[in-house]
């Protein structure tokens, strides 16, 4: 746990694909997760009675990132892409408010996509 009590384990993780059935059926056949589609375009990785720890969603041309992203809990999306900004990271997803918090992705030096979120 950090200083300020966030964990380092990720908060959740996100699979951005240009063929979202496809790759549901293969993570789903892969890892033996519950995948519970909301429509075609998006579903959440999880038992239907129980949290989502993930999801598996539709690329498009509006989309900020294709391939995976795992998303570390801040306390403030907002400083915590203010600080990445500052050490050389670019932003690539403007936050937003999401049913599962605030969220936000940059791009790190190597150019990994690293998503950041809070519960507020």
């Amino acid at each position: 746990m950090t200083a300020n009590g966030q964990h380092y384990a990720p908060a959740w993780f996100d699979i951005s694909t240009p063929d979202a059935p496809r790759a549901r059926q293969f993570y789903q056949e892969v890892f033996e997760w519950p995948v519970n589609a909301l429509d075609e375009t998006y579903a959440l990785v999880g038992a239907p009675d129980g949290p989502a720890t993930g999801g598996i969603g539709q690329w498009g041309s509006d989309s900020p990132y294709t391939g995976i992203v795992v998303y570390f809990p801040v306390e403030d999306v907002d400083r915590a892409l203010e600080r990445a900004q500052r050490l050389g990271a670019r932003r690539t997803m403007e936050p937003r408010t999401t049913p599962m918090g605030r969220i936000a992705v940059f791009t790190d030096l190597d150019g990994n996509n690293v998503g950041v979120r809070s519960h507020a």
